[in-house]
């Protein structure tokens, strides 16, 4: 796992770094700046001496950063522009130095060509630069962008610039990953530690690749601060990938009864059940309407069914709970949701299914979120469950707004997962798993080609069939989010984002853990 820091703890090692240590704060700047510089030539190969730098400095240190960066261009050969937004008095110590710095005349006066901000039309100072760096606001920001920012990052964004960040976009709020506008980077480069709003919401969609640039600190001082939120790294799937004894059987390898399906959606329950079998289940049951049998097609031979009396109606009532009560009871783990529509007859077969508070775990989805809502969640004990939301329906399930959501999205989930003593999976570009500890951990990989009908229903079964081989929600629910969005980017690799579907991710699972094997061995 990659652990994230909030703002207020990579200050403190800052602080302490200059109080105790005896670090200077134009050393910590000068050390930032060097490693911006490299990082930028490193992840821009086609720069030339030709190409002009844009900068575009604030007044703290972040700005005091941009002017530094703006001399090590210089020192080798670029020109560069630098666009500051304040009057000199208004600079922090350490940004007045490096701005007079780069000043001199002597040194940089063909070199370096600086142009205080006062009007929008200023803007255009930069306009032949090939790449701009934001060196405006910096992590310390919060709340509302306002002007000139909100000009000059609107201008910045809608024109043909390689776009460049330090420490943090401006406009993001480095601990709940939100803003509006936020500042729309390629490279951003963020110093002492990783930031956790730079891995989700409006930060993952804002932040471009996100590098670390050192300012000189240990970072084993980070030690001593508690870690709440994580991104998940390869080797957190590959080295702890469920175990196949040589004396396994079929009903000891995990047993999964999906809950799934209507006369409306049979292929969602289709998808669930045999996604569990695809993720190394050793027994899928998939509990269907009888008298919608005729739509379950033979796709999946391996599957076995349970068909419960609907009376006709083609979906779930709390008389089929009754009737699956044995193979509830049976089953290592539960999927309920997917296709079972939403009769008031089906809410009232999930509140009487949550209602008996069985020992099994259950993986509750879709349709099944829905009844949750109006059943009311508070009215129930989720314990053992793992409630898998979009944005929309996880705002809808706690009554708020998804505007209201992407503001401290963190902090909602991690309560929720607490105060109920569950597992939430909230799926979005970048799927967060919080559980009922008060952890958050990021999903690192995915892309904009699994947003399409069918791969939910394939991640549902996946946890269940994951879940049901480990024995404990956890580690279920991080290898099989990894491993669905790892084979969403294999099969974008051969297909492009737009051309795979929730049938050729199931079949490429496997291609997925050989994958994820071999590229770690």
């Amino acid at each position: 796992m990659i652990p994230l820091f909030s703002v207020d703890q990579i200050r403190y090692i800052d602080k302490k770094a200059v109080e105790s240590l005896g670090f200077e704060g134009s050393i910590l700047m000068e050390n930032a700046s060097i490693n911006i510089y490299n990082a930028i030539l490193e992840n821009f190969e086609f720069l030339t001496r030709e190409n002009v730098i844009g900068i575009i400095c604030g007044r703290g240190n972040n700005g005091g950063d941009g002017f530094a960066v703006a001399r090590h261009f210089a020192n080798n050969g670029f020109i560069v522009k630098v666009l500051y937004l304040y009057e000199l008095q208004k600079l922090s110590n350490d940004a007045l130095f490096n701005f007079n710095i780069i000043t001199n005349k002597e040194h940089y006066k063909e070199s370096i060509l600086l142009k205080k901000y006062q009007k929008g039309n200023d803007i255009h100072f930069i306009d032949d630069a090939t790449i701009v760096l934001d060196a405006m606001l910096g992590s310390g920001f919060s709340g509302e962008l306002k002007e000139p920012y909100k000009s000059i990052v609107s201008y910045i964004n809608n024109n043909d610039f390689v776009r460049v960040a330090v420490d943090v976009p401006t406009g993001l709020n480095p601990d709940t990953g939100y803003g509006d506008p936020v500042f729309n980077s390629d490279l951003t480069i963020t110093l002492g530690e990783l930031k956790k709003g730079l891995f989700y919401g409006e930060g993952y969609a804002h932040s471009g690749k996100v590098v670390k640039g050192d300012i000189g600190i240990n970072n084993k001082l980070f030690d001593q601060f508690e870690v709440e939120d994580y991104v998940i790294e390869p080797e957190d799937v590959a080295f702890n990938l469920p175990e196949k004894r040589k004396d396994i059987h079929k009903y000891s390898a995990g047993k999964v009864l999906s809950i799934a399906g209507s006369a409306g959606f049979p292929g969602a329950a289709l998808l669930t059940a045999f996604s569990a079998l695809k993720s190394g289940a050793g027994a899928s049951v998939l509990a269907f309407p009888v008298s919608a049998r005729e739509m379950l097609n033979t796709t999946y031979p391996e599957l076995v069914y349970e068909l419960y009396n609907d009376e006709c109606s083609g979906y779930l009532t709390s008389t089929s709970i009754e009737q699956l009560k044995e193979r509830i009871l049976w089953a290592d783990c539960i999927a309920v949701g997917p296709g079972i529509g939403r009769e008031e007859a089906t809410i009232d077969a999930i509140k009487l299914l949550l209602k008996k508070n069985i020992s099994s775990r259950i993986v509750i989805d879709a349709d099944a979120i829905f009844a949750l809502a109006k059943i009311g969640y508070s009215k129930t004990n989720l314990k053992n469950c793992v409630l898998t939301p979009h944005l929309g329906e996880f705002a809808s399930l706690i009554n708020t707004t998804v505007d209201e959501l992407k503001k401290d999205l963190l902090k909602i989930g991690k309560s929720f997962a607490q105060e109920n003593k569950c597992h939430l999976l909230l799926k979005g570009p970048r799927s967060i798993i919080f559980n009922p500890a008060g952890e958050a951990f990021i999903n690192s990989t995915g892309n904009p080609g699994m947003a399409k009908f069918g791969t939910g229903d394939v991640l549902t079964g996946m946890i269940a069939g994951f879940i049901s081989q480990y024995g404990e929600i956890e580690n279920g629910l991080i290898t099989s989010l990894y491993l669905h969005s790892l084979t969403g980017d294999l099969l974008k690799e051969k297909y492009s984002e737009y051309g795979f579907t929730a049938v050729q991710l199931i079949e490429g699972i496997p291609d997925s853990i050989n994958f994820l094997r071999n590229s770690i061995a």
